[in-house]
């Protein structure tokens, strides 16, 4: 098409698809090379699509909401200097109106504008969109606009025949029973696909084991503070990323993808740590090339990459190309999780429980005595089609026996 150029959805590894988040202009509109045309929200972080070239919006293929796939076409631009009408450049077949997306959102008649969970509401409940006045974006009719709309349609006609203690029983019921459907986000519906698919494919196991955490308390008592002067969070986490290394590189058969005709073993130690969001759900950015970092330097990549996850600023780059994961699940209370689910296609994922002061029996000086020591449960769900128990056993010994025996187990590891 002469004098035309899609815009077209990024390309993935992971193959992953999108939701059209915002629609940056409209058209109609200039643009310039490489500013910001429409963004997308995947499970893991949102991305700018920028203008493929300077030129002309004069096609919107996808209104917000829409799924994508990579390298689907999302609209077209007119270069400069093509006079060719903006409904003489549409694909044969295709209609020739063209509508921004203010326009098309503000057309509630058109379904394609609408989430999946209120199109099931509306052909539920037989109403049609342009009955509702929506409170979304852009005048869109959402979830709770419909809820509404029923409850207020229905309190009447029920009132009207019921008595009066009965009306106004009725009216407190419908007040106090009324549901509310929250549709999901796309970040939540990637993620139930992902964990959905990762137990499918590959068959769960977890060995626990606990370990004591008085030595490496002990070391970022003294440490803490002159990471904070130099700009880096001392956090446990920090600790395990760093005892994980270790181990990792003594058993890289646990630093791996399973693939149907052989194991690859990774040469690189990118560890993700599960990120907490709130409402929105998780992300795992990832600590790249770990096998080349100190124990400052972990602790200076983890505090930005944790940082940039919670204010959305986390890029492609920062959440691809894991190959082990650690969902430190204590940190909101949780004494153990089994399993956690594998973050497919890594082979196996390190759950960290909430330290407690406990009684322990503990071995001095070749005697046993009584003490009170800060304890937690350390996890490793494993795919038992790439491990087995032993290895399993053997790689979690080894964290277990870095952390107990911190910093002289960690001879490699600088601080």
């Amino acid at each position: 098409m002469s004098g035309i150029k899609d815009v077209l959805a990024p390309a993935n590894e992971e193959g992953t698809r999108a939701t059209i988040l915002k629609w940056c202009k409209a058209v109609g509109d200039l643009v310039v090379k490489d500013e910001p045309l429409v963004e997308l929200e995947t499970d893991k972080v949102t991305v700018e699509v920028p203008a493929p070239a300077s030129g002309t919006l004069i096609e919107v293929l996808k209104p917000e909401s829409a799924e994508v796939s990579p390298d689907e076409v999302l609209a077209r631009l007119r270069l400069p200097g093509e006079v060719t009408l903006a409904a003489e450049t549409k694909a044969p077949g295709a209609a020739a109106k063209i509508e921004t997306p203010r326009a098309a959102a503000s057309n509630r008649a058109d379904s394609e504008l609408l989430s999946p969970s209120v199109r099931r509401l509306l052909q539920e409940h037989d109403i049609a969109p342009g009955a509702i006045n929506g409170t979304g974006r852009n005048g869109r009719v959402t979830a709770q606009d419909v809820t509404r709309h029923v409850a207020e349609v229905a309190r009447p006609s029920q009132t009207a025949r019921a008595s009066p203690t009965a009306r106004a029983s009725q009216t407190e019921d419908v007040a106090a029973a009324a549901n509310t459907l929250v549709p999901h986000t796309a970040m939540r519906r990637r993620v139930a696909e992902h964990m959905t698919r990762s137990l499918a494919d590959a068959p769960h196991v977890t060995t626990l084991f606990e370990a004591d955490l008085t030595r490496v308390l002990k070391h970022r008592a003294l440490h803490a503070k002159s990471y904070e002067s130099r700009g880096a969070r001392l956090t446990l986490t920090v600790y395990f990323i760093s005892a994980c290394v270790r181990a990792l590189r003594m058993h890289p058969e646990v630093n791996a993808t399973f693939r149907q005709d052989a194991m690859e073993l990774h040469g690189d130690v990118n560890i993700g740590v599960g990120t907490a969001l709130g409402d929105k759900g998780l992300i795992v950015p990832v600590i790249h090339r770990a096998q080349q970092l100190g124990l400052f330097e972990i602790a200076q990549r983890l505090q930005q990459a944790v940082e940039a996850a919670r204010t959305g600023k986390l890029t492609t780059q920062d959440v691809r190309g894991g190959t082990f994961t650690i969902s430190n699940h204590g940190v909101g209370g949780s004494l153990l999780a089994a399993p956690i689910v594998i973050n497919q296609p890594q082979v196996a994922i390190l759950g960290v429980g909430k330290v407690q002061r406990r009684v322990c029996v503990i071995d001095v000086d070749g005697g046993e005595s009584i003490a009170v020591r800060s304890m937690c449960y350390l996890t490793l769900t494993i795919d038992h089609r790439a491990l087995d128990a032993f290895q399993a056993n053997a790689f979690l010994g080894l964290v277990v026996k870095t952390l107990e025996q911190w910093p002289d187990a960690a001879e490699a590891l600088q601080d």
